[in-house]
């Protein structure tokens, strides 16, 4: 186990022989850091923290703080960061508050870059990307490599589905679903992350009836109600049309168009 001089670890701490914590870093009784962890200094982790293997944190970092919630009462919850993300300079993950399950959790392979914020309560899938500033309210969830732009900011309970884009400098207040591309200062879709599908693997055929669907749902004159039906009804309902279609029913802030 690498500590150095300089750092405070609390003897409560579950600190694995493997991890490297620099210079002025601060672990507090409730935190569990994982095999190969590096923090490189002044990096403050409080709470009932976990942090995955390989996951690295730059200087400055604060992580699994109290949550920035008047509601919150005091009550012990969580934050639960996965494997092999690197975590930027003063970058902020909060532990959960009320109202939730008791858990902010990150995935893992995720990059999260400098003065980036995770509020309470989010859930973020595995690969997402976290451009500078970037600001997520309570509650939010993230799909699986998703990419937010720097700058953005993103209203409490609202839902970025997998594989989204957002551009810089926007304000999303309601659902991005999946696959897409949204930008502005009130958000708008502005067609399917194409390039993205393709650098992760979809295939041809997949991303054209992508596109049949996006057309439908976005497109045309119909209801949202009209639009998803016409899609179960007029596209091959392979796995990513399903998915999207799910996504679309579920929401609860209403779906950007």
């Amino acid at each position: 186990m690498a500590i150095h001089a300089t750092a405070i670890v609390d003897e409560k701490a579950i600190v694995d022989d493997n991890a490297e914590i620099g210079p002025f870093c601060i672990i507090g009784p409730g935190a569990v850091i994982s095999g190969g962890v590096k923090l490189h200094s002044n990096v403050v982790i409080e709470g009932r923290t976990e942090i995955g293997e390989g996951t690295e944190v730059y200087p400055f970092a604060s992580i699994g703080l109290q949550p920035q919630d008047l509601k919150y009462d005091g009550r012990e919850t969580g934050l639960k960061i996965g494997r092999n993300n690197v975590i930027r300079e003063y970058a902020t993950v909060h532990r959960a508050s009320v109202g939730g399950d008791g858990t902010t959790e990150v995935g893992d392979n995720c990059f999260i870059m400098a003065y980036a914020h995770i509020a309470h309560d989010c859930k973020i899938g595995n690969g997402v990307i976290m451009a500078n500033a970037a600001t997520l309210a309570g509650h939010v969830t993230v799909g699986e490599k998703a990419v937010i732009g720097g700058l953005v900011a993103v209203h409490q309970f609202t839902r970025l589905g997998a594989l989204t884009m957002i551009g810089g400098f926007s304000g999303i207040a309601q659902d991005i679903p999946p696959y897409m591309m949204a930008a502005g200062a009130r958000a708008k879709l502005f067609g399917l992350n194409s390039v993205g599908l393709k650098r992760h693997g979809m295939s041809e055929d997949t991303i054209a009836e992508l596109k049949k669907a996006y057309k439908i749902l976005f497109r045309e004159k119909n209801t949202l109600k009209q639009a998803v039906k016409k899609v179960q009804e007029e596209v091959p309902y392979i796995d990513e049309i399903q998915h999207l279609i799910e996504f679309i029913n579920e929401n609860k802030r209403g779906i950007c168009r």
